[in-house]
């Protein structure tokens, strides 16, 4: 299975450039892999670069989680981290993936700074 980074996934989903989108979508017609952090990039992307509000990028991670050539990484782990993430609106999604990578690895509590991170079961503010 290929694996796509970050600039494909972002086409993919804001098909703002219909020559890489046709690209893009060539080359995930035999299926793709997308690695955690290239999700995590893309989710700051879409915010940063493309505006993109809570909401929205939360029905893109579940349409990610549903598509039939993309093969996201844990995808019980991106499908938790959803969860959080759409519960706690000032989090961003990093943070709840962060959360749920360290909990599936085994090494809670996670430590963090951050207040709001620090309010999800498994993170412990510092």
């Amino acid at each position: 299975m290929h694996a796509i980074d970050t600039n494909v996934l972002v086409r993919l989903l804001t098909r703002d450039d219909a020559t890489q989108v046709t690209a893009a979508e060539a080359f995930i017609q035999e299926g793709a892999w997308v690695s955690h952090l290239v999700l995590a990039e893309a989710t700051w992307v879409l915010i940063a670069g493309y505006g993109l509000t809570h909401s929205a990028i939360a029905t893109a991670i579940e349409m990610l989680l549903n598509h039939q050539r993309l093969t996201l990484e844990e995808p019980e782990v991106v499908s938790k981290a959803l969860q959080h993430y759409r519960q706690r609106p000032a989090l961003g999604f990093s943070d709840c993936l962060i959360v749920e990578i360290a909990r599936r690895a085994g090494h809670l509590p996670l430590g963090t700074f951050d207040r709001a991170l620090g309010r999800i079961p498994g993170a412990e503010r510092l």
